[in-house]
């Protein structure tokens, strides 16, 4: 049986750079996979390939595929995946202060979306975007419903977006960084109603962050990306016990944990290389302490890890 969502060995271009390069991806429902890496490693633009929304900024797939429920994407028309988005796949935005209608009435905003794919009438689709409010413990869910984006915290906006995702009955939710730019205490109630969704609803859940401890709290499996290539993927337990690439190590170190003598905590030196800069071999060679002249030639072939997963490393951690 297939998964819910398969990207498989995806390239994507825009323009005549490659930015992403052979990425392989399953999540299925019930389950929680966690995309990771620091900024410009392709996290959002394999979330865009997957929603059919490559071309808004000039994108296509050049390799590979991307099947949803067994279905090509590459082969639908432009109605077809339009059927799916809000549907199928919810979508929960990177920043909801950006994503919400400033002109429109919050209560309206969701109940587009059940009237537009569940075919609900003006009642009842009200009725649904009180309950959904209700479930992701938003308070005075009627009045908040009247209000305007502009009047809402931004921990209470991502809620609303979150229930705009849900209010089509998704099978798949896809979001993107949902808990950038919030408080500690309003990150830890975000991922909390996700993972009670996934729970509670079977839903899969594609979860795109650059926190790892967000990953080790709530998924089942992690994929690390890397300048547009996945470095290592598996299931998080033997991942964070035994973590095979060098590049998942350091993410790994970069977590703060209790009771650490003070400046023990280390970062990641240099920076992920812009795509007209990406280097021969392996992208993460010129940050790698493991790096030898092969890393600088080759690129690594993906490789089971003694953790279980999949790693592209020459020299992987744990290896003969």
């Amino acid at each position: 049986m297939s998964a819910l969502l398969d990207i498989d060995r995806v390239e994507v271009s825009i323009g005549r750079l490659r930015l992403l390069d052979g990425i392989s991806l399953t999540v299925d429902r019930g389950q929680i996979l966690g995309l990771v890496g620091e900024s410009g490693s392709g996290k959002s633009l394999t979330a865009l390939a997957a929603m059919g929304l490559l071309p808004l900024i000039g994108g296509r797939v050049t390799g590979g595929a991307i099947r949803f429920d067994g279905q090509d994407m590459g082969t639908m028309s432009e109605r077809q995946r339009r059927a799916l988005r809000g549907r199928r796949i919810g979508f929960v935005t990177q920043n909801p202060m950006t994503a919400l209608d400033p002109v429109q009435r919050i209560g309206a905003q969701i109940d587009v979306v059940s009237r537009l794919h569940l075919g609900l009438d003006r009642a009842a689709a009200r009725a649904r975007t009180l309950e959904l409010m209700t479930q992701l413990r938003i308070p005075e869910a009627a009045a908040v419903a009247e209000a305007w984006p502009h009047q809402l915290s931004g921990g209470m906006k991502q809620r609303i977006v979150i229930a705009m995702a849900l209010a089509g009955e998704p099978d798949l939710i896809i979001a993107d960084e949902p808990t950038t730019a919030l408080d500690v205490t309003v990150q830890a109630q975000i991922i909390q109603i996700l993972g009670a969704l996934v729970r509670d609803r079977g839903v899969a859940l594609l979860l795109i962050t650059h926190d790892m401890g967000v990953v080790a709290q709530i998924c089942d499996r992690v994929a690390v990306l890397y300048a547009g290539r996945l470095a290592e993927e598996g299931a998080v337990g033997p991942i964070f016990a035994a973590p095979a690439h060098p590049y998942t190590r350091a993410l790994i170190g970069c977590i703060p944990q209790e009771g650490m003598a003070r400046g023990s905590l280390r970062g990641i030196p240099g920076a992920v290389p812009g795509a007209m800069a990406f280097p021969q071999g392996c992208r993460f060679h010129p940050r790698c302490p493991r790096a030898t002249d092969l890393c600088r030639r080759e690129v690594p072939a993906q490789i089971w890890s003694p953790a279980g997963g999949l790693v592209a490393c020459h020299h992987p951690e744990g290896a003969a």
